[in-house]
């Protein structure tokens, strides 16, 4: 538990970590950032979280993605 205290992806669903990234990017600036194919063809939500739930490295870029835009909002 204490592990999880600084952890500040703790509690935060794939889903709603996305729909953030999507909320603030918009998905051309994700699938800039972040060039996966389910970000630059089609996207959708639903395709994308099946991709990331089965592909530990994209994840971890949206996980770290998501981490900066949580730092330029609080800047």
């Amino acid at each position: 538990m204490e592990e999880q205290a600084n952890n500040p992806l703790h509690g935060v669903k794939l889903a709603d970590l996305l729909a953030d990234l999507v909320d603030y990017y918009g998905w051309e600036v994700l699938g800039e950032y972040i060039k996966i194919r389910c970000f630059t063809h089609d996207p959708s939500i639903k395709s994308s979280l099946k991709f990331l739930r089965r592909t530990p490295w994209a994840r971890e870029k949206v996980e770290r993605l998501y981490l900066r835009m949580l730092r330029n909002k609080h800047s």
